[in-house]
């Protein structure tokens, strides 16, 4: 069973789509699925596994990550108007959501490319449980970044992390015995962490909750420590003051992207 059967389950259960089963028989239509607003649109790869699993025939007018228009018809179904109805919701809350965090994504990434070509805007692991890769991945539609996808592909010292050993350099000392394949990164709260980081050649720094000022001082003097260290910012950003980040730092993430970003409107017709 994979991640669709487990989310047709949801909505069906053992017994089905009771309100369509008791109306309809082998009736078959077409219907449009149709773009309400104006969108980056993403999640069309899993609406058509969605519908294909309910043995229905789907024609995709656009791709993932393209631009679509209001009142765009973005796919046309064909098959049993049981089938349609019973997978109807699945489908547009993938293509919802998805296409909320792609457009908000590309909002943000657009607005710091302008000041910063080089910069990269990232997720963070916050996250709905069993649904971050399709939003991650939403993520990367939008021109951001995916980040790390959990706790096995990549090291982040966090401040817990640091609280539980005592001191920087000594978690830093304790991971690089025992990690020697992955990317280190360590999340830093104040200035002298973030030197004391930066002396022992971590991979990426990232400043957490510091104000622009600051934060571009500090990038500034980790880069004459290290200059292939890489400066991330997070904590509190969002869309109002992550641009004045945008000059001074390599990557920004925000968990903002996945977790308070309003989906977009589709609907979808019969004709």
């Amino acid at each position: 069973m994979d991640d669709f059967d487990r989310f047709l389950t949801e909505d069906l259960n053992d017994e089905g789509d009771v309100t369509s089963d008791s109306i309809f028989n082998n009736e078959v239509a077409k219907a449009y699925v149709i773009a309400k607003e104006d969108c980056v649109i993403a999640g069309l790869e899993e609406l058509k596994i969605v519908f294909n699993k309910t043995g229905l025939k789907i024609k995709l007018n656009f791709k993932d990550g393209d631009f679509v228009t209001k009142d765009a018809i973005v796919a046309i179904i064909n098959g049993p108007i049981r089938s349609i109805l019973k997978s109807e919701r699945l489908a547009l809350n993938f293509i919802c959501k998805m296409s909320g965090i792609a457009s908000e994504t590309k909002k943000l990434v657009d607005k710091c490319n302008a000041i910063n070509p080089n910069i990269r805007i990232a997720a963070t692991r916050k996250t709905t449980p069993g649904f971050r890769k399709y939003e991650k991945k939403a993520v990367v539609l939008g021109g951001g970044e995916a980040h790390r996808y959990g706790l096995y592909d990549a090291v982040l010292i966090k401040d817990n992390h640091i609280k539980g050993v005592g001191s920087v350099k000594k978690v830093i000392e304790i991971i690089k015995q025992k990690v020697t394949d992955k990317i280190i990164e360590i999340e830093v709260e104040n200035e002298q962490d973030a030197y004391t980081a930066a002396k022992m050649n971590v991979d990426i720094i990232m400043l957490d909750n510091f104000k622009p000022e600051k934060g571009e001082k500090i990038a500034k003097k980790i880069r004459n420590i290290n200059s292939k260290i890489l400066i991330e910012i997070s904590g509190e950003i969002t869309p109002k003051n992550i641009v004045n980040y945008a000059s001074f730092a390599d990557r920004i993430s925000l968990g903002y992207l996945t977790h308070s970003i309003k989906s977009k409107n589709f609907s979808l017709e019969l004709v």
